[in-house]
């Protein structure tokens, strides 16, 4: 029997899960579990990458005193990567919800305007977007000498085989790909005067790296949500949210979609298996977390769950307002945007359910109108999928059938490529 293993890794934590054929259905089972986050270092938020390889290898080690391991691949978040020099890393490595990239965007749009970035790329905006990183670095000094840039799972694919390869859902992430072409925009980096030796070619998932360890390495798709979306065992094309510290929503199409009304509602196009994903970033089940963290940290998250849902508190807030992103206090940034303050820590978790629940209703209805389609399923997975009275409040606001599938579809999409 063949056995593969896809390392998946979130902002939160990481799972090495080993998945092979029974049936005709992908049979999974989770050997190893590792915790991730950001690090603060001198005023930045920045990944332990060393730390993360370190993991990467140690749940590799795992697997195979489990399974005859025959391949495997890795996926994570998009945006962040390793600039090196050669094989040298330049260290820090940033992470998304570090603010170094606020006083280069408006530089960015002074030399191409967002309105021509979007209909190069249909990229929505995103403060953290690589196109803003990167730029950042070339203000300060970072490039000089820089050979590569890879995102965080190619870095890690490449300490693993030495071979470096650029992957394209991943890559589409970054706000430098022409959708017309899908490859890197030569006009974009040009005017940007970034080195257009960074820009290499990319590569598709299924792609062959090398070997480690005796188990043979290819590309999944390395952007997690490209991988959960490949993974999610859909009926005919229905809406679906990725469920996790982000909550993305979106729906498979032929092509991308650049019109104003896409620019307008903040809709990215990005890369998938063969489609386009026409999706949007909402801030999801991170302000969730946070909360958790500040207000009730040594309580279980399905007891949080059950005493929101007994509240009786109602206001809503804006799920994607720009405060939420990465504040100091979840729970200060929450009482700043709502007139009536909660008066029960309860009452800010259901606050932020009602308020998740609202925005995917918003979302829905900006899809429909811009794809000029109906949809009467909304799929939802990944951890959030497991809340049950997110799920209610979701379906009673947008009015869809929600099948809920609690399931690893990261890890299933990451699985069914190498399989």
């Amino acid at each position: 029997m063949k056995y593969a293993l896809a390392i998946d890794i979130g902002a939160s934590s990481g799972r090495h899960i080993v998945g092979w054929l029974e049936d005709n259905r992908i049979k999974t089972e989770e050997v190893y579990r590792f915790h991730n986050g950001v690090k603060e270092e001198n005023g930045h938020l920045i990944w332990d990458i060393d730390h993360l390889l370190k993991e990467v290898k140690a749940g590799i080690g795992i697997a195979k005193q489990k399974y005859d391991v025959g391949s495997l691949s890795i996926d994570t978040w998009g945006v962040d990567y390793v600039l090196m020099k050669g094989d040298e890393e330049v260290y820090p490595v940033y992470a998304y919800r570090d603010a170094r990239t606020e006083k280069v965007i408006d530089e960015v749009h002074s030399i191409i305007p967002f309105e021509e970035l979007y209909q190069h790329t249909g990229c929505q905006f995103q403060p953290f977007n690589t196109i803003y990183q990167l730029y950042d670095d070339k203000k300060r000094g970072r490039l000089e000498g820089a050979s590569d840039f890879l995102m965080v799972p190619e870095y890690l694919l490449y300490k693993l085989t030495g071979v470096k390869k650029k992957e394209f859902t991943n890559a589409t992430t970054t706000g430098m790909i022409d959708h017309n072409t899908l490859n890197f925009d030569k006009e974009i980096v040009e005017r940007l005067s970034l080195p257009k030796h960074l820009f290499a070619d990319l590569y598709r998932p299924g792609e062959y790296l090398g070997d480690y360890e005796g188990i043979k390495v290819v590309l999944c798709a390395t952007h997690d949500t490209g991988s959960a979306v490949e993974g999610i065992p859909m009926e005919g094309n229905e809406l679906y949210i990725s469920s996790g510290t982000w909550s993305l929503l979106g729906v498979k199409t032929e092509k991308p979609i650049t019109d104003e009304s896409s620019m307008k509602a903040n809709y990215s196009n990005e890369g998938g298996v063969g489609y386009n994903r026409y999706q949007k970033n909402i801030m999801g089940m991170w302000i969730v977390n946070e909360l958790q963290k500040e207000l009730c940290p040594d309580e279980k998250i399905s007891d949080i769950v059950l005493k929101a849902e007994e509240s009786g508190y109602e206001e809503v807030l804006d799920a994607n307002h720009e405060s939420l992103l990465s504040p100091a206090s979840m729970k200060s940034a929450f009482d700043s945007l709502l007139s009536v303050k909660p008066e029960s820590r309860y009452d800010y978790f259901r606050c932020a359910f009602k308020s998740l629940a609202l925005s995917y209703k918003q979302a829905i209805e900006e899809l429909e109108h811009n794809t000029g389609k109906s949809y009467s399923k909304l799929y939802i997975v990944g951890g959030g999928a497991r809340n049950q009275f997110l799920n209610r409040l979701t379906q009673e606001a947008t009015g869809k059938q929600v099948i809920v599938l609690p399931i690893e579809a990261t890890a299933i999409g990451n699985l069914k490529i190498q399989l």
